[in-house]
């Protein structure tokens, strides 16, 4: 089984930064993708960010791109998803989630490509 628990979240005034952070423990060896989405009161979860541990390349919402920079360190099973140039659209919960085995064929930026969830971290952006 697999744990995912994010944090860094909080309240920022818009044009700030926010750094947040997943960390993995359990049975993560067969993991390929990390991504990170976030779903705002009302609305579906929509895809932010996903980082390919195999060919490390990095995928981004166009609602993010430039602004938000996903990174992290397989062996030590943590990603970090860095926000810069906040805006008032970006508040969400924001949700990291980790692939397996089965499910790695499926497109990064489906949430259905994802086995394993963390709670959540609330990011609010003060206009």
């Amino acid at each position: 089984q697999v744990q995912l628990a994010e944090s860094g979240g909080g309240l920022v005034q818009a044009g700030g930064s926010l750094r947040l952070s997943c960390a993995a423990s359990g049975r993560t060896a067969s993991s390929y993708a990390t991504g990170w989405f976030r779903q705002a009161p009302g609305k579906e979860r929509e895809f932010v960010a996903a980082i390919s541990w195999r060919s490390g390349n990095t995928y981004y919402a166009d609602s993010v791109k430039g602004r938000f920079t996903i990174s992290g360190d397989n062996a030590k099973n943590t990603a970090f998803l860095q926000m810069n140039s906040l805006k008032p659209e970006d508040t969400a919960v924001y949700y990291c989630a980790l692939d397996d085995y089965g499910r790695r064929m499926r497109a990064i930026r489906e949430s259905l490509r994802y086995a394993y969830w963390g709670q959540g971290t609330q990011v609010t952006v003060s206009s």
